[in-house]
């Protein structure tokens, strides 16, 4: 294996193309693809499917090329300490449930990491795009919640696709309502409160299980129901209908949520927020960056850090 054949193969996973890549390489196509044969001889696997449409990576091609940017990783090191060479691109990407805190703590790693060159991704998807999308390590960190209710079924789901998931905090359920909602003049809301206000959750596609729910309390029936897929519209439907949602309580007016309010639901549940990672590699050094800014966050919220 030389160093040349990781570089190739990054650009190539990059473009989804192998004309694209050996042009951008300055290298002929017959090279770039003999270069690939020799890779997959080597190791005995199979990195790509080749098709008219373009390249894409198999399975042990995205596991594989997650160990690969490791070591080029500590190839740009050296080169930073002993070399000339320009610093190479950060990468790095995190998938959650529609979590105020992922994204602040995102954006802090951006205003951290700004001066170099990144290309960084965030996802905000459905449950079960955050566990495949660490399993198939399209992201490295995943943000999602646990409880009573949907426990069992989801930690079995982890353990079968080989993550880990991390617990970060505790968290009492709140009831989000727009500033102009008669309910923001209780102190604590009741379930019995609720049911004249429009309930809204979000959509979890074709697997639309009550244990998928980014909501505690999914299989209660509702009179008026609306399920949205981003954040910004259900906070517009909060304010524009009186709606409402449950979640953990974590409002960011830095992020342009000063038009929601946060409220204590009275009921005996709680929520337990982590992370997800897979068990078949080691953090980069920006995901380990972004957990830092993440815990700093969420203390900043008053909340205490789970095991420290």
């Amino acid at each position: 294996m030389r160093i040349q054949q990781l570089h190739y193969l990054e650009k190539i996973a990059e473009t989804g193309s192998m004309n694209e890549a050996a042009k951008q390489l300055f290298i002929s196509q017959p090279s770039l693809s003999q270069a690939m044969k020799e890779l997959e001889k080597e190791y005995k696997i199979q990195l790509f499917y080749r098709s008219k449409l373009g390249i894409t990576l198999t399975a042990e091609g995205r596991e594989f090329i997650n160990y690969s940017r490791s070591v080029l990783d500590q190839v740009n090191l050296l080169n930073e300490r002993f070399g000339k060479e320009a610093v190479r691109k950060q990468i790095f990407s995190v998938s959650g449930q529609h979590y105020a805190f992922v994204v602040h703590a995102f954006v802090e790693l951006v205003k951290k990491l700004g001066k170099d060159e990144y290309n960084f991704t965030l996802r905000e998807t459905q449950t079960e795009n955050v566990l495949n999308d660490i399993q198939t390590f399209r992201s490295e960190l995943g943000v999602i919640y646990l409880n009573d209710f949907n426990r069992t079924v989801l930690m079995r789901l982890i353990s079968e696709k080989n993550l880990e998931f991390i617990p970060l905090f505790i968290a009492h359920p709140h009831v989000f309502v727009g500033r102009d909602n008669p309910l923001t003049n209780k102190k604590r809301i009741t379930l019995a409160d609720l049911e004249d206000y429009t309930y809204l959750s979000y959509e979890q596609g074709d697997t639309n299980s009550f244990y998928f729910s980014e909501e505690i309390l999914s299989t209660l029936q509702h009179r008026k129901a609306i399920q949205i897929s981003d954040r910004a519209t259900i906070f517009n439907l909060m304010v524009g209908l009186n709606g409402y949602t449950i979640s953990s309580g974590i409002i960011s007016s830095e992020l342009n949520d000063e038009k929601i309010v946060a409220i204590p639901l009275d009921v005996p549940d709680r929520m337990t927020l982590g992370y997800l990672k897979s068990k078949k590699i080691e953090l980069s050094d920006t995901a380990k960056d972004y957990l830092d800014l993440l815990k700093q966050h969420i203390r900043g919220y008053g909340f205490e850090i789970i095991g420290e």
